[in-house]
């Protein structure tokens, strides 16, 4: 049996390693019309009893659960996606603000965009990520910002560009759960929201990233990667199974209208 995670940075780090490379993050309930819930024991029960993935809300909902009954001190921050946009993007991403041994750190078990390892939150603060990304942050007028250089390939593919990409923008301010829920309300129900408008399913490789956006499947590990349109609902299904651990029936295939 794993040992207990260690109530510092290493434990924090392998813990949100351990997410992340478990659980998938996707938003297929949204395409079939169930909608939502963040609550504990809805979040529970999807991620953990029914071996589903989710996105952030969901996913970091269950990671400050496992960190209050670690004993980490923690709670949620509201963040700003950068990643494509053309206009200040709303607050519909969450992440969790840990304190160890007195001092801020940021964990995130449910950015889909990449995997953003567990930071101090300290201005120009790098880390650098399993799949050798490195990320860094920054602090103006009041504002955290995350950024990420590295390897397109092992991202959702939204900021393709060189250089460093600013991935999301938050503060430390209080976030009480009505933010939360309207946060997760746009997100599901906006007709501009990326989670409305395509079925999405990704996961972190121990060195890598695999993502199926609609129906373009791509896997990158360890720098050598493959990607494909996929065609055949059939494929589809054993795809979505195989690498992401999620098993549709035909009914909630044909529910996602993809074919």
């Amino acid at each position: 049996m794993p040992a207990r995670p260690t109530l510092d940075a290493a434990g924090l780090q392998r813990l949100q390693f351990a997410h992340r490379t478990a659980i998938p993050f996707e938003n297929l309930d949204i395409r079939l019309g169930r909608g939502i819930a963040i609550d504990s024991v809805s979040v529970f029960a999807k991620l953990v009893g029914q071996r589903r993935g989710g996105y952030c809300f969901e996913q970091n909902r269950l990671f400050l659960d496992a960190l209050a009954d670690l004993g980490f001190e923690a709670r949620p921050l509201l963040a700003r996606v950068w990643l494509g946009a053309e206009a200040t993007p709303p607050l519909t991403h969450t992440l969790s603000l840990v304190t160890l041994g007195g001092a801020p750190w940021i964990a995130d078990a449910g950015f889909g965009g990449s995997y953003a390892p567990v930071m101090p939150l300290v201005d120009g603060a790098a880390a650098t990520a399993p799949d050798g990304a490195t990320f860094r942050l920054s602090h103006e007028d009041g504002e955290w910002t995350l950024w990420r250089e590295g390897d397109p390939a092992t991202t959702d593919g939204r900021n393709t560009a060189p250089g460093w990409q600013r991935q999301f923008s938050f503060t430390t301010a209080e976030v009480p759960d009505a933010d939360l829920m309207m946060g997760n309300w746009w997100t599901q129900s906006h007709p501009d929201s990326r989670f409305v408008r395509h079925v999405i399913a990704s996961i972190i490789l121990p060195h890598g990233f695999a993502k199926l956006t609609d129906r373009s499947y791509a896997r990158m590990a360890a720098g050598e990667g493959s990607d494909a349109e996929i065609t055949d609902p059939r494929v589809y299904r054993m795809r979505m199974s195989l690498m992401f651990g999620i098993d549709l029936t035909p009914e909630e295939l044909a529910g996602l209208g993809l074919f």
